[in-house]
């Protein structure tokens, strides 16, 4: 069930109902502004990744500012941007499941869309589905570039894939996906130009293979938050599929650039705003966020601007907060902004954006696919 708004456009943000999901606007902005200047000069596109925020009224502001369209990882997702009004949507993904199959094709009167294979059985899959529909579905190829996750192995076997694609009366091939996943958290920023080195060497084998073969690869996919510099001056990736760069999270904060600082390119633009619930004692504050409101799988989330402060431990509905001697009390009722270390799996616990400038509520945004896990 929808909850109603935690809040309404001109009030303080010292008077949101938390926990809230809330969006500083103007960070938030810098960052879709930023991502498309440093994409610009390379001629490389953005296909945002929606898994991050699930929400077509950010996809939009996000092709506003040049984005081709975006990408998704379930057919519920595609489902929501399609009918938000977003033209061009990848499942970067396998999709498995006539049901699931059958309700992808459909979004194709209203939306172009495209799904990823690494299996024979799943190309058969698609072509039922296709013809069953009556249209022709465009089909990428996932090659495993590093992530050992899904994909099949670059070279000789994707463009086997490739050719049974081009072969298929209702199927066109659409290109690679090359998603180097477990590149993106890696901390040095050379082993993360490593890791994305050997992913772009297996992908320029597979495009020269499939050239080979007279097989054109429009798309070569792929490219996260903390790569997508390297894949972008690559020279074989066609577009970029970067999702949390739009709200960045703890854990992205965490890497590192060439002088062994915090990368700095992106803003923390996504709190989840808590409210101290308990105060016992000098060191202790308990807020009203815990697991049902903030994603740890990626460590703790930060105090926003109070690193005297640490959020050491959450239980369903509670943050316990330490802080030493020196630092004024945190005092019960007081409204804090917590920085997520995952901001995907923390936006899915939300019905609503509240978006923030100058200390006010402007603007309030449904998290439209939350839940859509199908």
């Amino acid at each position: 069930m929808q909850q109603p708004p935690p809040a309404q456009p001109g009030m303080r943000e010292d008077e949101i109902d938390t926990p809230a999901l809330v969006i500083d606007l103007d960070a938030f902005e810098y960052n879709l502004d930023c991502m498309a200047a440093i994409l610009a000069p390379t001629g490389v596109r953005l296909r945002a990744h929606a898994k991050t925020h699930k929400s077509p009224v950010i996809a939009h502001r996000q092709i506003a500012r040049g984005a081709i369209g975006q990408c998704v990882q379930k057919v519920a997702e595609a489902e929501i941007l399609a009918w938000g009004g977003v033209a061009d949507i990848l499942v970067s993904n396998e999709i498995v499941g006539a049901q699931k199959l059958a309700r992808l094709v459909a979004l194709s009167g209203i939306s172009k869309v495209a799904v990823c294979v690494d299996d024979a059985a799943q190309v058969a899959a698609a072509e039922r589905a296709a013809a069953d529909a009556g249209v022709r579905l465009s089909v990428l190829v996932e090659i495993d570039v590093g992530a050992a996750r899904c994909g099949v192995a670059p070279g000789p076997a994707a463009v086997e894939l490739a050719l049974a694609i081009a072969k298929s009366k209702h199927l066109r091939f659409g290109g690679l996906q090359a998603y180097q996943g477990s590149a993106q958290h890696r901390r040095g920023v050379e082993e993360r130009k490593t890791l994305i080195g050997h992913a772009i060497e297996g992908s320029r084998r597979t495009v020269e293979q499939l050239r080979q073969q007279g097989l054109d690869c429009p798309i070569v996919g792929g490219g996260g938050t903390g790569t997508f510099e390297i894949e972008a001056a690559s020279g074989i990736y066609t577009e970029i599929q970067a999702g949390s760069y739009a709200f960045m999270d703890a854990d992205y904060a965490r890497n590192l650039d060439a002088a062994g600082q915090p990368v700095s390119t992106f803003r923390h633009a996504l709190f989840v705003l808590a409210t101290v619930m308990s105060a016992p004692r000098h060191g202790l504050a308990v807020l009203d966020a815990g697991h049902k409101a903030v994603s740890i799988d990626s460590g703790m989330p930060t105090l926003w601007q109070r690193p005297d402060i640490r959020y050491v431990s959450a239980s369903d509905e509670h943050g316990k907060l330490e802080y030493g001697p020196e630092t004024a009390a945190v005092k019960l009722g007081e409204t804090l902004r917590l920085v997520p270390g995952h901001c995907d799996p923390t936006v899915d616990r939300f019905d609503w954006y509240v978006g923030v400038r100058g200390g006010r509520v402007e603007c309030l945004w449904p998290v439209a696919a939350r839940g859509g896990v199908a």
